[in-house]
């Protein structure tokens, strides 16, 4: 399902004023990959040799619209970025208000990065945005992007570090986990719940804020067990957007993920996860177990 990147804009958020901000383009299909990887994965991410992205005509032409970018906007400060061959992370500082809205500096930033390359399309339509809030830790979005191309050569070199794992601590809690074990490595984890007691002001105002989460490279964790919760992850999902599920139940021997399950693990959107180690385990869900694997996910969506 397509979607419009505005429509998921923070619209309790101020746009205009000071602020930080974790931003990510993606490129065009119909441009050339920003670089390649090169150096090694023995190295610790962000040290000399390290693995890393070296660019390609195209990725130097972004690299010099940064440049440029942060000369012509002395109030917006470059943090961190990270040259990806399919796509850009940047992590911007607002140190004071703006005129204009944020958003049209983004734009000005395609324009440069057009004009530097030659090329008409360089990125997608939009751009993806998360609010560095004071409930996130700055240090780790910085870790995050630093370490980009480390886990991009991860994944290229071990596979099988993306199949399934009997016995990974997660905040001090034991899992058998199943799909793509770096979605725990992202910052903007965001527990989806919801309880008996909600009005459906205060759902459509989570869900809102879930779907926002979603669509700009978050990731949402739940054990989706009520219609509600489902209903959010089926929107996600459909966007492009990224889950962990509590499972309830083990993984045996020949577990294989189907249908849905199938296709997103095979695009890295998807971490199964389940806290009992019986991995023939095959029970009835009881309100005890709901609340087990409620209290897990917030652990894990607040694990840093």
């Amino acid at each position: 399902m397509a979607y419009d990147p505005k429509d998921f804009r923070a619209s309790w958020h101020n746009y205009y004023a000071r602020a930080q901000y974790f931003i990510t383009l993606k490129k065009s299909a119909m441009c050339p990959a920003f670089g390649s990887l090169a150096g090694s994965t023995a190295i610790e991410p962000g040290m000399r040799g390290s693995s890393y992205i070296q660019a390609s005509e195209v990725g130097k032409a972004v690299k010099e619209a940064l440049r440029q970018y942060t000369a012509k906007y002395p109030m917006i400060e470059l943090g961190q970025y990270a040259l990806m061959p399919d796509h850009l992370h940047c992590i911007f500082h607002v140190k004071e208000s703006l005129p204009f809205h944020f958003g049209s500096t983004i734009r000005d930033f395609k324009f440069m990065v057009r004009n530097h390359s030659g090329l008409n399309h360089v990125f997608e339509d939009g751009f993806n945005d998360q609010i560095i809030g004071p409930q996130r830790d700055l240090d780790t979005v910085y870790r995050y992007v630093r370490s980009n191309a480390y886990r991009l050569a991860i994944r290229r070199e071990h596979p099988e570090y993306f199949q399934r794992v009997n016995r990974i601590t997660v905040c001090g809690t034991e899992f058998a986990a199943y799909g793509n074990l770096q979605l725990l490595d992202n910052p903007f984890k965001d527990q989806v719940v919801v309880h008996r007691s909600d009005t459906l002001q205060v759902y459509e105002q989570h869900r809102k804020r879930w779907l926002y989460t979603a669509a700009n490279g978050g990731v949402l964790v739940s054990p989706f067990i009520s219609p509600g919760e489902r209903a959010v992850r089926d929107a996600a999902t459909d966007m492009g957007g990224r889950v962990i599920v509590l499972r309830l139940n083990g993984f045996p021997e020949r577990f294989k993920p189907s249908g849905v399950e199938f296709d997103l693990c095979t695009q890295g959107r998807l971490l199964l996860m389940t806290p009992w180690q019986d991995l023939d385990r095959k029970v009835t869900l009881t309100r005890a177990d709901a609340m087990v694997l409620n209290t897990l996910s917030q652990q894990i969506a607040a694990c840093r």
